[in-house]
């Protein structure tokens, strides 16, 4: 079943339903970094699709991203170009990348880095709809390394800190889109 792909246990979607943004992280091999997160959206999932697939508007809904366009689209891959903030304080760079992203409608976005700031970036969004509700849980996994001077425990620290401000961000524009 998709929930059990998900990773999220019977416990983790309890505290998710209740306003609780789950942010878990990993020290990988070659200091790649791995980080998860969810969220619960009081939205469906074709709001949330909207939220998250807005590539042009990116810019306008979540933190740290400076641009965001849609390059091409063939069906179900697109490519997108993104400028965004990393890091924390005086140690803010700011990172340019172009994506190559890979749509299961409804259910599912990969992406992968093809050109840019980091060595490793990609990963994916998995949309779980809770039954019995008109809501989502949005999960958000990935591997990032970046090319540029930056040690694990930094890198783990921003994405601590900036991950669950892109959740809330993706679960407002949904709620709101959800709710016109």
């Amino acid at each position: 079943m998709e929930k059990e792909q998900s990773g999220i246990s019977p416990a983790q979607e309890r505290r998710l339903v209740q306003g609780d943004i789950l942010i878990d992280l990993a020290f990988l091999a070659d200091d790649i970094i791995g980080v998860r997160g969810s969220v619960f959206i009081d939205a469906p999932p074709d709001a949330v699709w909207r939220a998250l697939t807005d590539y042009d508007n990116l810019h306008r809904t979540l933190p740290k991203v400076m641009a965001s366009r849609l390059v091409e689209r063939n069906d179900s891959e697109v490519i997108l170009d993104q400028t965004g903030k990393t890091g924390i304080f005086i140690f803010e760079k700011t990172v340019n990348f172009r994506l190559l992203v890979k749509e299961e409608h409804l259910k599912r976005i990969v992406f992968e880095q093809i050109s840019g700031d980091f060595l490793v970036y990609g990963g994916s969004w998995l949309l779980l709809p809770l039954s019995g509700r008109k809501s989502t849980i949005l999960s958000y996994e990935a591997t990032i390394k970046p090319a540029f001077f930056a040690p694990p425990i930094l890198v783990s620290f921003v994405q601590r800190q900036d991950l669950p401000g892109i959740l809330r961000a993706h679960k407002q524009s949904a709620e709101k889109a959800s709710a016109t």
